[in-house]
């Protein structure tokens, strides 16, 4: 196996681009992201899937570490294919979702994505996949946001975040470029909510760190819930009249972010993956089903007209693979105009 650096190929005593495969850092895939421009990515990517125009099979998850510190597992999981139809690669995720890792000063998701041509079942690309997961994931709260958050004032929305981590900056961040925030209340019961409050406030977003998940919602315009919950994470009567909740937290019938109440007063629940959204604990202590949900795709590609102002909008969301295939190939297209990323070629 030989591996040398995407700008040295002149330098290959051998191989051609059918034996090579660009493997993509952190770091790289960094410079390769264009949030704003992820955005319209994810929106289109959503229009596509709703429409029946992807494949994606149905994601895998399973325990990991049982054995390893006792009977118990110790993380979760997961495999996510897809396949955008008319793109030159699909994609296989690789992820690990481990709660432990914050004790250990390590994120709590971790994924790689692979990218194989679809004309030839070649390997492309090996790409570190946490930050487009996390990226691509912030941007559903994005295109929610433009397409169903009622009107701002003349001063931008109110956000309301329940939730410290990675997924509650990037939700932030994502829905920044879309509309302009007037005020952002980040809550958790932990003090990281100070330190994700300081990292946005960096980021120039007016953010602050509130002391109870009522302060953080009342009177917001959008809410996200972006946390490992196993319980509502927010009173469902401090949600205002018109307001848009999105909840990206729960992924599994254990996990669970909404009070049954928010959902019974929708006047429309929307999701990237409705039968996926509908095994969740969100849903599962309703009398909601995948039924009742309408696939998120749809107000994107047609619009949405709200029935009534006062009513409160819910986006429900597990993540989908079409579009950490369609993220993966915007990283991917960029890192190769721009000679970034290493070489590696297999004999």
């Amino acid at each position: 196996m030989l591996i040398e650096h995407a700008d040295d190929q002149s330098k290959s005593p051998g191989g051609d681009a059918s034996d090579m495969v660009l493997v993509l850092s952190a770091e790289e895939v960094d410079r390769n992201l264009d949030l704003a421009g992820l955005v319209d990515v994810v929106d289109d990517a959503l229009v596509k899937q709703a429409a029946g125009e992807v494949e994606r099979p149905h994601r895998p998850h399973f325990p990991v570490g049982a054995g390893l510190d006792g009977d118990d597992p110790i993380g979760t999981g997961i495999a996510m294919p897809a396949y955008v139809h008319g793109a030159d690669h699909y994609a296989t995720k690789l992820v690990g979702v481990h709660e432990g890792n914050a004790e250990r000063g390590l994120p709590t998701i971790n994924a790689q994505i692979v990218l194989t041509e679809a004309r030839t079942g070649l390997p492309k690309a090996f790409m570190a996949g946490t930050t487009i997961t996390n990226a691509r994931t912030g941007c559903i709260g994005a295109v929610s946001v433009r397409e169903l958050a009622p009107d701002p004032d003349g001063e931008g929305l109110t956000l309301g975040v329940v939730g410290a981590g990675e997924q509650a900056r990037w939700q932030t961040r994502a829905i920044g470029t879309v509309t302009m925030l007037s005020d952002v209340r980040i809550y958790s019961p932990s003090d990281s909510r100070k330190a994700c409050a300081a990292d946005l406030s960096e980021d120039g977003v007016p953010a602050r760190a509130v002391n109870t998940a009522r302060e953080a919602v009342e009177g917001a315009d959008v809410v996200v819930t972006a946390t490992t919950a196993t319980e509502p994470v927010f009173p469902p009567d401090a949600l205002s009249a018109g307001s848009l909740v999105i909840a990206v937290g729960a992924f599994t019938a254990e996990m669970q972010e909404l009070d049954p109440r928010v959902l019974e007063r929708a006047e429309r629940i929307f999701a990237d993956v409705p039968g996926e959204v509908a095994e969740t604990g969100d849903l599962l202590v309703s009398d909601i089903d995948a039924d009742d949900l309408i696939e998120l795709g749809v107000p994107l590609t047609d619009g949405y007209v709200r029935e009534s102002s006062d009513e409160v909008v819910v986006v429900g969301s597990v993540g989908s693979a079409t579009l950490d295939a369609a993220a993966g190939e915007m990283v991917y297209r960029q890192a190769v105009e721009g000679g970034d990323g290493t070489d590696v070629t297999v004999d």
